[in-house]
């Protein structure tokens, strides 16, 4: 399957339109539930914030109000995977898997119960909430259970896309939702599957891997750096785990050179993953932008995205950064 995707031109185009990811999942589940009367649902007392309310409304028969009691919302979706059914459960990042990690490892993947797990309000764009609120390890938390799928869409687009495939899906998954509105910058024929990562614009001087929202940055960022004559391939991550290693090796042995961009923490996050799969398979310099082993801050999601390093004008600042490196390891 061919995984180059060219999206530049219209995702920077003047008139694109933001909406925030989470509700491109009440629009999947809907139409998964639709499609399948084995799709349930169940709920931390968050209906309307995860946008679980529209499959609620629908099938009031086949949805469970949990209330706030978070370990017993992944317990209740892991007897009802045994018994059959398809279980999305949904609540904050920040509760789950925040504060029920240990009953999704034990009942869940250890069980490799296909349980539908989504945290929304994950990242610092939760703002003025703060750091309590503002889930930046549920990447890494989630990537290092056994049997899981780690999935970030980039916007909600995709989310729905996504929510209809993990109905579909066999194993555990968690899908990590964005809050505030974010560029919908793929379209109803931008290709998705579980385990694809996609090169949404080709180049030949480095590579910037990014995940979530932060593809959308990375594509402007790749737009200024076009500017300066620096030729950049962009690959779009949803899936963080499955990592999809063929398509980031074969650009990588192409470009020499890495970024990694992501609204979580770089260690055990997808910058992580990469550094992995580079230090194992091909090594080249990298620079992963994140969060760098800090809590979040009150504020606004942009000016957070300022304080924290991960805007285009940082991504762009990395690339430079990392082909000089590049230049001078082959000097």
């Amino acid at each position: 399957m061919n995984s180059v995707v060219h999206l530049i031109p219209d995702t920077l185009a003047n008139d694109i339109i933001s909406e925030p990811i989470r509700k491109g999942f009440g629009r999947g589940l809907l139409a998964a539930g639709k499609l399948d009367e084995n799709v349930v649902a169940a709920c931390a007392d968050l209906v309307e914030s995860t946008q679980i309310s529209l499959f609620a409304n629908e099938f009031p028969e086949r949805f469970v109000e949990i209330g706030v009691a978070e370990q017993n919302l992944v317990t209740v979706g892991s007897g009802l995977a045994a018994m059959g059914k398809i279980p999305f459960v949904s609540s904050y990042a920040a509760f789950s898997p925040g504060r029920n990690w240990e009953q999704i490892r034990t009942t869940i993947c250890l069980n490799n119960r296909p349980v539908k797990i989504v945290g929304s309000h994950a990242g610092i764009s939760v703002g003025p909430d703060g750091a309590t609120h503002q889930m930046l390890e549920d990447i890494a938390l989630m990537r290092s259970l056994p049997n899981m799928v780690v999935i970030a869409p980039g916007d909600s687009v995709e989310s729905e896309k996504a929510t209809l495939a993990m109905a579909k899906d066999k194993r555990p998954n968690y899908l990590r939702l964005a809050r505030e509105a974010s560029p919908v910058f793929t379209t109803k024929d931008t290709p998705f599957e579980i385990g694809r990562a996609y090169v949404f614009e080709p180049g030949n001087d480095v590579t910037i891997i990014a995940t979530g929202v932060m593809t959308y940055h990375a594509l402007v960022a790749a737009q200024k750096i076009f500017k300066d004559g620096i030729d950049v391939e962009v690959i779009h991550c949803p899936t963080i785990k499955p990592l999809d290693t063929e398509t980031i090796l074969k650009s990588v042995r192409k470009t020499g050179a890495v970024v990694t961009c992501e609204e979580a923490q770089i260690n055990g996050g997808l910058g992580g993953a990469v550094a992995e799969l580079l230090g194992e398979e091909y090594p080249v310099p990298l620079k992963r932008i994140g969060i760098k082993d800090h809590f979040g801050e009150s504020g606004n999601a942009a000016e957070l995205m300022e304080h924290f390093g991960l805007t285009a004008t940082h991504i762009a600042l990395a690339a430079h950064e990392i082909i000089e490196k590049k230049g001078a390891k082959h000097g």
